[in-house]
């Protein structure tokens, strides 16, 4: 038996949809599922991750969480909109709708793993890698070699929409299923299409 020994992930951060999104995105999952038997994930509902899952030490709880986004984040009104535009792969990994970068996911991104450093310090890590805001609709059970025909169907959808990027929701493992244990309201200074603030 192979041991285990990383601390076993209790949170991760991230941003819901709306539930005309979600539910589009909910029903490329279905495809997904019927089509190739993908479900890794599927308990979970689609977001964008702003900080992948981590280990809340037992020193800390979820409302150390709530507190620091509410503080250091929340005031800033870091809201904004965003743009979903068709999908996309991690090789023959995953399976993604495809939300254009910029700035203002980088900038929330990295005020609410600084917020969350700050009050729950070697909870997370900083992340080095480039951010790249997506969706994820399948990943982990893809059937080797259908992720070109599963793109060329999703891509059939032309899905192309703006959406709002207004909470900052956390996820709490429980029981074995990621659930929301807060979503906290994204405020925007100025309602700016995604790229119009540098």
């Amino acid at each position: 038996m192979r041991q285990n020994n990383f601390p076993k992930q209790t949170h991760f951060i991230g941003v819901l949809l709306p539930d005309d999104l979600t539910l589009t995105l909910e029903d490329c999952r279905r495809y997904m599922n019927q089509a190739y038997g993908c479900k890794s994930g599927y308990g979970t509902p689609i977001h964008v991750t702003l900080i992948p899952p981590f280990c809340l030490q037992e020193d800390y709880l979820t409302a150390d969480l709530v507190r620091a986004i509410e503080k250091d984040v929340l005031p800033k009104k870091l809201g904004f909109k965003a743009r979903v535009e068709n999908f996309d792969a991690f090789a023959d990994r995953t399976l993604f709708a495809k939300v254009l970068a910029d700035n203002s996911w980088v900038r929330l991104r990295d005020e609410t793993a600084k917020a969350v450093l700050n009050a729950c310090p070697g909870c997370t890590k900083k992340e080095q890698r480039p951010f790249l805001p997506h969706l994820t609709v399948a990943n982990r059970d893809i059937p080797p070699g259908s992720i070109t025909k599963a793109l060329e169907v999703m891509n059939e959808l032309d899905l192309v929409e703006d959406f709002p990027v207004d909470n900052i929701t956390i996820f709490e493992r429980k029981d074995g299923k990621w659930k929301e244990a807060a979503i906290l309201e994204l405020h925007m200074d100025s309602i700016m299409m995604q790229g119009e603030r540098k």
